[in-house]
């Protein structure tokens, strides 16, 4: 029987056609590779707050078992690779598994890059201490069953980090017209206002699909440093949010 999927045929295709583009940080996924190193600050401090890990060491992240869900050209795959994580990264895109392979190859790096879902992740029984889901709950098809499916992924006491683009007017000035049109970042297209998601909602949705939210933050550009930086308190255009799955009670 076939695995009931959240896949957006029409959202894939969008990065089908942007493939070979993953690792040219002046090329169409520049915005990202502005923003990684922002992302990576977040996620590397709330997986070691999490799991009691020390980022001064080598590899912090040994023996944590990761998945990168909708890992495109692996941005974020290598990194959590380098620092000692054992990582599958997964996305429903086919063209970017092999990018992404020969990259990490390149790099020297073991990761097992799959053409797959987190549907079909979780009916076959994969479980993980950290799933990263970074900008990928805007382009789905049901965000409620997609982020359910990746609580089905996590262990008890797992870690999610999830990343998306908040809905107001701000946004879309910032990520359509000032992304696609002004800046010519992104292909026109490439987001869709209507599927962003405010904070509020994030965690709405993150709480009904069976997990905790326990951190959430902005990530705000600054036109004159032309970089990217955590925020408290400025969730208006990109944000993060961490979430937890509770523990099995020991009367269970």
């Amino acid at each position: 029987m076939q695995t009931q999927t959240t896949v957006d045929p029409a959202e894939v295709a969008k990065f089908e056609a942007m493939a070979a583009e993953w690792w040219d940080p002046n090329g169409k996924f520049k915005p990202l590779h502005m923003l990684n190193p922002c992302r990576l600050d977040y996620i590397t401090s709330q997986i070691a707050a999490e799991f009691g890990r020390d980022l001064t060491s080598a590899q912090p992240f040994k023996g944590l078992r990761l998945l990168d869900i909708g890992c495109g050209g692996g941005l974020l795959s290598e990194p959590m690779a380098r620092l000692g994580a054992d990582v599958i990264g997964a996305d429903a895109a086919a063209r970017n598994i092999p990018v992404a392979a020969v990259h990490a190859a390149q790099s020297g790096l073991t990761i097992d890059y799959r053409h797959t879902t987190a549907e079909d992740l979780a009916a076959a029984g994969e479980v993980f201490d950290v799933v990263l889901n970074m900008e990928v709950v805007e382009h789905v098809a049901d965000p409620l069953a997609y982020l359910t499916a990746c609580q089905t992924l996590l262990k008890p006491g797992g870690l999610m980090i999830c990343s998306t683009l908040n809905r107001n007017t701000k946004s879309f000035l910032m990520a359509i017209v000032g992304a696609e049109h002004v800046m010519r970042w992104l292909p026109k297209g490439t987001h869709d206002w209507k599927k962003f998601i405010t904070p509020d909602e994030l965690y709405d949705l993150i709480r009904r699909a069976g997990l905790d939210p326990v951190d959430r933050k902005g990530m705000v550009f600054n036109p004159v440093a032309w970089s990217w930086s955590l925020s408290s308190r400025d969730l208006s255009v990109n944000y993060v949010t961490a979430s937890v799955k509770r523990q099995a009670s020991a009367t269970a």
